[in-house]
């Protein structure tokens, strides 16, 4: 019977997994709680192919225990019932069950709870594996429950080793150096996707009797490269995350790398466009106004040409506000006025900002004394307020001394003065 690459190739000993030395190396966290003889409930979270599974089937060989896998993806209640009963019934008989809750965000806060008076009673011992990030994924109360083991994506380094022990059982042919840094930089970081593209490689050399996997060859089997990229998950909020604070930062050679990052991932264009038009309006705002209209413009031009065409108007765009200058006073005043808002009264409209289209509210005052600014010197009613009877002046937009923003800056001084006066 044929056996995976990944399987055949699986550590059946601490000593023999590759990577996440800094929690299995000597002295750290991982290693002692193996060496304890006390096994206890934690999360694995790390990018795919970092070994979660591995090190919990390592766990449950280290104690003895009955290893019981469940899918969060596939999975459900029913699931975690049969996992109950038969961790009951192999209590019964002496020994100890390691639960594995594969993709563990995946399940939704009362599956999460199920688990919970088993937990605490020592019915089981609780491993989830997680690519999401717990803190937002998993129940705190579970959370609290479990310690939080943190996985790294695998070096080049570590890639090269696992890649060196498939050669050495003869599972693929022997590999050029060049080709071999492809894989490497083809698997960023997990080892599943290594394993299985070198299971593709073998097979296919096979069937044209390649007596070396060079790197043309690769290519062609490969195809354009593609990087692994969850279009839901952390990597790619980091990602997002990075190119705003270059754009930020006025770095147009970063913005543009984190843009073709993502688009190279697999990132939807519309999406791009979406974020594009927030950092035009929390960033830029009004110290270039432009900044906006060139990213609505961008997304418009995008619609029309799609991709591959429409990319460069975003590409554009990006570089555009970078380069263009920075003011999040706008954002700031919005934010600082919703917070007043939220915890301030409900203040009246003042009588004179009241619009009166009937006698009654005429005869009740309604608009009586308001000045039309249209009708003052300079369009400008001094003296005149707006906000509510008895508020102070909250000064919720302060611009900041850059681009357009320097100019509105100097308009709002001279109409402070003519107020005062």
């Amino acid at each position: 019977m044929h056996q995976p690459l990944a399987e055949r190739l699986r550590p059946k000993t601490l000593g023999e997994v590759i990577g996440q030395q800094h929690l299995l190396g000597e002295g750290m966290a991982l290693r002692i709680a193996f060496e304890s003889g006390q096994p206890h409930s934690c999360i694995l979270w790390g990018p795919p192919g970092t070994g979660k599974t591995t090190i919990a089937r390592l766990m449950a060989d280290a104690f003895d225990a009955q290893f019981i896998t469940i899918s969060a993806v596939l999975g459900g209640v029913k699931d975690i019932r049969e996992a109950v009963e038969q961790a009951q019934v192999l209590r019964g008989q002496g020994r100890r069950t390691i639960v594995f809750v594969d993709e563990v965000h995946r399940f939704n806060k009362s599956q999460q709870d199920a688990f919970l008076p088993h937990v605490e009673s020592g019915l089981f011992t609780f491993i989830g594996a997680t690519t999401e990030n717990p803190s937002f994924e998993v129940n705190s109360a579970l959370l609290s429950r479990a310690a939080v083991y943190v996985l790294q994506p695998l070096s080049e380094a570590d890639l090269a080793q696992i890649l060196a022990h498939a050669l050495e059982l003869n599972a693929i042919p022997p590999v050029e150096p060049k080709a071999a840094e492809r894989l490497m930089a083809y698997a960023d970081g997990d080892a599943r996707r290594l394993l299985n593209t070198l299971e593709t490689l073998a097979v296919a050399a096979t069937q044209e009797k390649m007596a070396e996997i060079s790197d043309v060859w690769l290519l062609k089997v490969l195809g354009e490269r593609m990087r692994r990229y969850d279009k839901g998950g952390e990597q790619f909020y980091d990602t997002i995350s990075a190119l705003h604070k270059s754009v930020r930062g006025s770095d147009p050679d970063a913005a543009l790398y984190w843009f073709v990052r993502m688009l190279d991932g697999g990132a939807e264009p519309r999406y791009m466009a979406r974020r594009l038009i927030r950092m035009a309006s929390e960033d830029i705002g009004l110290a270039d106004p432009r900044a906006l209209r060139m990213a609505l413009d961008a997304a418009d031009v995008y619609e029309r040409l799609g991709t591959p065409e429409g990319e460069l108007a975003l590409a554009e765009c990006v570089i555009y506000l970078a380069i263009a200058p920075k003011s999040n006073a706008v954002y700031k005043a919005f934010n600082a006025a919703k917070a007043f808002v939220k915890k301030d009264g409900t203040r009246p409209v003042p009588m004179h900002l009241r619009n009166a289209p009937t006698r009654l509210m005429k005869d009740l005052d309604y608009g009586k004394g308001y000045r039309y600014a249209h009708d003052e010197a300079d369009g400008f009613a001094a003296g005149e307020r707006y906000l509510p009877d008895g508020m102070a002046d909250p000064g919720f937009y302060q611009p900041v001394e850059r681009g357009l923003e320097i100019k509105i800056a100097e308009k709002l001084r001279q109409l402070h003065k003519l107020n005062h006066q």
